[in-house]
Parts: C-alpha cells; sequence; structure tokens
C-alpha cells in the first residue's frame, strides 16, 4: 500500500521549483532537417574525441576487454555500460541509472561538441508492425540521416547516412553494425524466454506500450519487470536491430567476446531507444499519483535461474533506496537515485512531447 511519505514526496517532486521551465524531448521524426542533422554532428564529434584518462572502472567483471586508452570519448562512454552491466540491468537501477545516463550524455553533446537540442527518441511502438520498413531507416543522407540496415555481406556494417564510417573500439575495433532479427530468442534458456519462437516485435506494440503505463499501479517492480522482463519491449528492441545494440560480437572481435548488452550503447539508437523507454516510465509515473515518486529494486542481479529470478526480477538484497548512488566510472558527477526519480526535479528538467 502506498505510504503517505512516499505519496507526498512524489507530490513534491512533480511541483519542484527549480524547474520551472522544463526541455522538450521530442521523437527524431519530428525534428527538422537541421535538429536531426545538430544531434548527428555532436554525437560524431563525441566519437573523434580522445579517450578522457577519468575513466575509472568501478566492476572490472571478467567477461569484458580492458580500456582501450587508443578509443575515443564516446567509446569511454559505452565502457561504463560495460563496466556496469551486472549492476544496471534486473536490479532496481535498470530505469533511474539509464535516466541518468541518457541525460549525462546529452550533457556531453552539449558541453563538448555544440549540441543545442534535447534528446530526442525513438517512438518504438509507432514501428512495431514494421520495424524493417520504418522510415527511421530509410534515410541514408550523410548529414541528416540515421542510415539503413547493415550489409550481412560485411559484417552487417551500415553502409549509408551519418554513421556509414562510425568507428568504435569495443569489443573490438569496427564500424558500426546493424542487422535485422526478427526471432532472437530461439536456442535460449527455455525457462527465461517461454516464447522462443515470438517475433520481437510483439512485445513492444503500441498496445504493449499502454497496457504498462495504464497498468501496475503502485507497483513500481511489476512495471519494472514487464518492461525489461527477459522477452520484453526493452529487450527486445535491442535484439531486433541486432548487430551493436543486439550485443553481437563484431567478426574482429576475440574468440572469448562475452555477446550481451554490455556494448550495446555503441550503436547511436541506442539513446533514442532508452529515451523511450524512459519515456514510458515517465508516461507511467505521471498516469497516476500512486506511480509518482515511488522506487523499489534490489542491488544483486537474480537470473541464475526462472525460480529465483521470479522473486526478485529486479534484483535482490540487498535493496535500493533513494539515495543509492549511481556509479560513474569517473566519468561523469555521480547522483543518487532521488536525483533523477522524476524529470522535473533534482539534477533533471525536461518532458517528453
Amino acid at each position: 500500500m502506498l505510504t503517505l511519505s512516499v505519496f507526498l514526496l512524489g507530490l513534491l517532486c512533480l511541483t519542484h521549483a527549480d524547474c520551472t521551465n522544463p526541455t522538450v524531448r521530442k521523437e527524431w521524426r519530428t525534428l527538422s532537417t537541421d535538429e536531426r542533422a545538430n544531434w548527428l554532428s555532436a554525437v560524431k564529434c563525441l566519437s573523434e574525441l580522445p579517450h578522457d584518462t577519468a575513466l575509472t572502472p568501478y566492476v572490472n567483471p571478467d567477461d569484458i576487454v580492458a580500456v582501450n586508452a587508443s578509443g575515443s570519448y564516446y567509446d569511454d562512454i559505452v565502457y561504463m555500460h560495460m563496466d556496469l552491466n551486472h549492476l544496471i540491468h534486473f536490479t532496481g537501477l535498470f530505469l533511474p541509472f539509464h535516466r541518468w545516463y541518457v541525460q549525462m550524455y546529452e550533457n556531453a553533446l552539449t558541453e563538448k561538441c555544440g549540441f543545442n537540442g534535447t534528446s530526442p527518441y525513438w517512438d518504438w511502438a509507432a514501428d512495431a508492425p514494421d520495424v524493417y520498413g520504418s522510415t527511421m531507416f530509410q534515410d541514408f543522407d550523410p548529414v541528416s540521416g540515421l542510415g539503413g540496415w547493415g550489409n550481412l555481406s560485411n559484417d552487417a556494417q551500415v553502409p549509408n547516412g551519418a554513421f556509414s564510417d562510425f568507428k568504435l573500439s569495443y569489443p573490438s575495433y569496427h564500424t558500426l553494425r546493424r542487422n535485422f532479427t526478427l526471432q532472437p530468442y530461439i536456442g535460449l534458456d527455455p525457462t527465461l524466454f517461454t516464447d522462443p519462437y515470438m517475433d520481437a516485435n510483439a512485445s513492444f506494440t503500441q498496445s504493449e506500450v499502454d497496457k504498462m503505463v495504464n497498468g501496475f499501479v503502485g507497483d513500481y517492480k511489476g512495471f519494472q519487470s514487464y518492461l525489461e522482463g527477459f522477452e520484453g519491449a526493452h529487450g527486445s528492441v535491442h535484439e531486433i536491430l541486432g548487430g551493436d545494440l543486439g550485443g553481437t560480437c563484431p567478426s574482429t572481435a576475440p574468440a572469448n567476446c562475452t555477446p550481451g548488452p554490455t556494448f550495446s550503447a555503441n550503436e547511436p539508437m541506442f539513446w533514442m531507444h532508452h529515451a523511450m523507454v524512459d519515456k514510458v516510465w515517465y508516461d507511467w509515473q505521471n498516469s497516476d499519483s500512486a506511480n509518482a515518486g515511488i522506487f523499489y529494486g534490489g542491488s544483486v542481479q537474480m537470473i541464475d535461474n526462472a525460480t529465483i529470478y521470479a522473486e526478485y526480477p529486479n534484483g535482490g538484497p540487498p535493496m535500493l533506496s533513494l539515495d543509492s548512488v549511481m556509479h560513474a566510472d569517473g566519468m561523469f558527477e555521480e547522483n543518487t537515485v532521488g536525483d533523477v526519480i522524476n524529470t522535473t526535479a533534482g539534477i533533471l528538467c525536461y518532458i517528453y512531447e
């Protein structure tokens, strides 16, 4: 049952006096050609800046490669996601961390590369009926287009658009890859991927988004686990784009490359995907007062088997709180969950169109 203190926290967050003129995040296709070009130029700019020696891995897991000092600043931001992977997926930090991560990325685009807009999002629900034919991937303009699907005869490298020569360092040096994959769950653990032959786009239709936004009233755990579930909208968008966003190893990778979500931030679509994930959370938070400002989740992944996952879908003990710190690997100032629990409070000041 929602406590009075949590409800009041939500109301305070929604009326925070410091955010009087929030910026507005818009869907990519509503941006002008110049606005698209500005974002794309800034993204490429980050990939041309040198490695930041401030990058200091906090976790150092044994399933990723070491920091590549010859990489770019963009690679450094990707490495954060690689290093913190086990702390920020299937734990309570999933939603607040990625909200914070997109904002830090936007700040870097602005402060280092002259970006003068706000983070765009990709409304994948609108494209769910035909992701392959989406207009998102039909703009091949080298200045203002995202480019199309990868060339399967060339390691699925994106052959056109602004990212046709987008070089990345992790898990090994390669060019951005994109590989449409309609049924990504075939052959995976059937106890966790219970419908292995499902089409990935079935989990992020508009009806599925409506179900998330309008359901799970006062149930943060249920909302997150439905969105982030093994065959849920979040993962399915990653997997249907395949390539870097899907976490598949490039042909240049060493034999011990571990596929998965670690280096998925290589793909610039990652930022628009996670802005949409954030928008779904934002819409859910604002759909009912019982959702405003609430948070629940553990700090330890519990995904070894279906039984323990069913009990702890968004992490097991020690449990997290609004005061829990989100690590930044030396790249940005660290913040707490409470700093980002609302988009118009704490360190944030934006809304969605």
